[in-house]
């Protein structure tokens, strides 16, 4: 019986133009009605998810950053999982060995080395989704981005490594080159201590090995004296699969990664076309078979 639903964000949650369907919504809304809890499991930043997620009507938990931040519905921080400076030195190594462009994620803000850059890597994961971006919206949310201080343009990275006011959560790698990340991926799985996921076939994010979605959901899981059995995680891509592969009931949407259709007990339909609403639709209605059950079973009782 599902009690707790955990849903990614981009490419699960949201359309292709990073909102929340009606449909979707509803679905959440009416699952929160029903008792049964609902997070958020995305590797974006906190402060870049709720602006999205505040459209529901009550307020939910969040795992950002793959798990190396989790807040509950109130949104304060229950846990933070950052990397260190030796481990953000190593990886930094690697990326410059293989000429591969990357950000930081820090519990303040994004920082990157070039915006340029940041917004054909948009351009090339719509592409790649089968979406026609519009480079106009995409420059335009950049700009609001660099207003609110969630995207920060810097040349010198080597002051946020050793920065101790800000902790590093996240490093988020992109390249064309399937060759290059192949090799970075192979490099990073040595050093050890290191989460090594993508969210796209064009990218490495990286986070201390305690920030996973799985472990996080467990965690939250725990917390709200849920069995895992009981817990159902829809996702997309290879981040996803730490948490997919804890819970009673793994989804996986119909535009999901070949890796993530293989390990999930379903697959349901596209972002495009709604899958997560139809996916806690079906649970929702499974409940209710369950409930009725049980209820006749009582009143012969």
């Amino acid at each position: 019986m599902v009690k707790l639903i955990a849903l990614d964000m981009d490419g699960t949650l949201l359309g292709p133009n990073h909102d929340i369907s009606r449909r979707n919504m509803e679905a959440i809304n009416k699952a929160m009605e029903r008792g049964v809890q609902v997070v958020v499991a995305t590797g974006r930043a906190f402060y870049e998810a709720h602006g999205i997620i505040r459209e529901l009507e009550t307020p939910l938990p969040y795992i950002c950053l793959n798990g190396a931040e989790v807040r509950n519905e109130s949104h304060e921080i229950l846990s933070t999982n950052a990397l260190n400076t030796e481990l953000i030195h190593k990886v930094a190594d690697v990326f410059r060995a293989e000429d591969i462009f990357y950000q930081i994620y820090t519990d303040r803000a994004i920082y990157t080395s070039s915006v340029e850059r940041d917004i054909e890597i948009f351009m090339d994961l719509a592409g790649q989704m089968g979406h026609l971006a519009s480079e106009e919206r995409i420059r335009n949310f950049m700009e609001e981005r660099l207003e609110r201080g969630t995207l920060i343009e810097t040349d010198d990275y080597r002051s946020i490594f050793e920065s101790e006011d800000e902790n590093i959560l996240k490093l988020l790698a992109s390249s064309s080159s399937r060759a290059k990340l192949v090799r970075a991926k192979n490099e990073l799985n040595e050093i050890g201590n290191l989460a090594v996921s993508s969210s796209s076939a064009g990218n490495i994010e990286l986070t201390h090995e305690n920030a996973q979605k799985g472990i996080a959901l467990a965690h939250i899981a725990e917390i709200m004296d849920i069995d895992m059995k009981d817990v159902m995680a829809v996702g997309d891509n290879l981040n996803d699969i730490s948490m997919l592969k804890r819970v009673g009931t793994a989804v996986a949407m119909g535009n999901a990664a070949s890796e993530v259709k293989g390990i999930a007990d379903k697959v349901t339909a596209t972002n495009i076309e709604d899958g997560v609403a139809l996916s806690i639709e079906e649970a929702l209605h499974s409940l209710e078979e369950k409930q009725e059950a049980q209820a006749g079973e009582s009143a012969e009782s």
